[in-house]
């Protein structure tokens, strides 16, 4: 269990109140971390918090509701666990938005900036919240919530890729910078998970057919196959992993 180990570890984990970032949350809290359930609303942040601290003993979670758009709900997010439990050494940054779904050519300013704005620059504002406390104390883990679809390209979905693409390259960039000084930075990239989130694809037996039926395992994912990545990614296990990209995505990127 020492590989996997991650008590003492207090993690951030946006989007958190269901789907991905809900597995993920449940699943540290498992292994032993102490976890902050964040999303816009506070009545299903609330409702994780409890369960969590209703399977593992009370101050195992809180809830900070918070717009991952608003730079001044991210600064207060940090604050409010900085707070509640001294410390940040996880984060794992997994909400985001795509407004749009259709060919580049029909997206509007709107929803191409809003793409950008919350599954990129979001992510930016909040890593660099976080970082100085890890930076200081010389260790702690950064996990982005990217897609396939960041590798791929595709007729529907090209903003969302675009931005999923940039989250690749963020991670890398932070790598590099802050590898010697112990923090760790690492993406996933699932492929297509049974969430709200991703809906309107599973639910058309069509298109849920189209995209499972060339993956090896030939079926969709499911939340918690997501976050035994982002344990890994967050615990000992992965201590000589930075930089890199994690595919879990039933095989789909690698068959024909």
């Amino acid at each position: 269990m020492e590989l996997f180990d991650l008590g003492g570890q207090v993690a951030i984990i946006t989007g958190s109140s269901r789907g991905i970032g809900k597995a993920i949350a449940e699943r540290m809290a498992e292994h032993g971390a102490k976890v902050v359930i964040s999303s816009r609303k506070a009545g299903p942040c609330d409702e994780v918090a409890a369960g969590i601290n209703g399977r593992f003993g009370e101050g195992r979670a809180i809830a900070v509701p918070a717009n991952i758009a608003s730079k001044e709900d991210l600064q207060r997010l940090v604050d409010e666990t900085l707070s509640a439990f001294g410390r940040i050494d996880a984060l794992v940054c997994n909400a985001a938005s795509n407004p749009y779904a259709g060919p580049m050519a029909g997206i509007s300013d709107e929803q191409f900036e809003k793409i950008l704005h919350n599954n990129v620059i979001s992510n930016h504002w909040l890593i660099q919240m976080v970082a100085p406390h890890m930076l200081e104390r010389g260790s702690g883990t950064i996990t982005v919530i990217s897609s396939i679809g960041g590798m791929r390209g595709n007729a529907q979905i090209g903003a969302y890729n675009i931005s999923k693409a940039a989250d690749m390259q963020l991670v890398r960039n932070l790598a590099v910078e802050w590898g010697a000084s112990g923090v760790r930075v690492n993406c996933i990239a699932p492929g297509l998970v049974q969430t709200d989130f991703a809906r309107y694809l599973w639910e058309n037996p069509a298109l849920l057919k189209m995209v499972t039926e060339p993956a090896p395992l030939k079926r969709i994912g499911q939340p918690d196959e997501i976050a035994g990545a982002a344990v890994y990614l967050a615990a000992p296990a992965s201590s000589y992993m930075t930089g890199q990209t994690l595919v879990v995505d039933g095989g789909l990127t690698i068959a024909w």
